[in-house]
């Protein structure tokens, strides 16, 4: 399995970035595309520049109702409207109808964990009390342990790891961490993939200098 990022904060040399998050999972039999970030615009041109088709990609799976990871959307759909795509429950009808009127497949609504594909799973949705963000993170199965993949992390790493240990043991975790400061979780971990919204980068570093990694658009790891 490989995970790319196509839409970060930051960005390798050649590619643009942009507030939002976004990454794509290969598997053996599918192409997931995790959140769209801000501007679509962006996150096909990157596409381009990675040599990601957007055509291949068969299932579209969104972590929250936030502009930053839903906003490349219409321009990501319009371009590719042969998908499946996932969606917290929470998301509101309007958008969940706009979203529907532009595929050709079936839009998903997610609230408890369950299997998208073979080898990656949804924690369901999720919610910090107090916050009024629900969001989903995905868990991609593979060897010696499993990650996760976040998109903002708003309900915070303790609850997200909880619920994905369900599926497994969790030995790595990548995408967007917020203002999480639930560091002990981290501990068993093999890999810290720290990008987008996470406001600790730099004490996450300093616990755990050999597990973290600074990621950006253009980064990709096989796991």
């Amino acid at each position: 399995m490989k995970l790319t990022v196509i839409y970060d904060n930051e960005a390798k040399e050649g590619l643009q970035s942009g507030w939002g998050f976004a990454c794509l999972i290969e598997t053996e039999d599918h192409n997931i595309l995790f959140d769209t970030g801000w501007d679509g615009h962006v996150l096909l041109e990157n596409m381009n520049r990675l040599s990601i088709d957007p055509e291949s990609i068969d299932i579209l799976v969104l972590s929250h109702q936030h502009w930053d990871h839903i906003g490349g959307v219409t321009t990501f759909l319009n371009r590719n409207p042969d998908i499946n795509v996932y969606v917290p429950s929470s998301f509101s009808p309007r958008l969940k109808k706009e979203i529907t009127s532009r595929i050709s497949k079936k839009l998903y609504g997610i609230g408890s964990p369950e299997k998208i594909c073979e080898h990656v799973y949804t924690t369901g949705e999720l919610e910090k009390p107090g916050t009024g963000i629900k969001e989903q993170s995905l868990v991609l199965e593979c060897e010696p342990g499993n990650y996760v993949l976040t998109g903002c992390a708003h309900p915070g790493m303790l609850l997200i790891i909880d619920k994905a240990s369900s599926f497994g043991n969790i030995t790595g975790v990548l995408g967007g961490l917020h203002d999480s400061q639930e560091y002990g979780v981290f501990k068993d971990m093999q890999f810290i993939g720290a990008g987008h919204c996470t406001s600790h980068k730099d004490v996450i570093r300093k616990m755990y200098p050999e597990k973290f990694q600074k990621i950006s658009a253009g980064y990709s790891i096989e796991i």
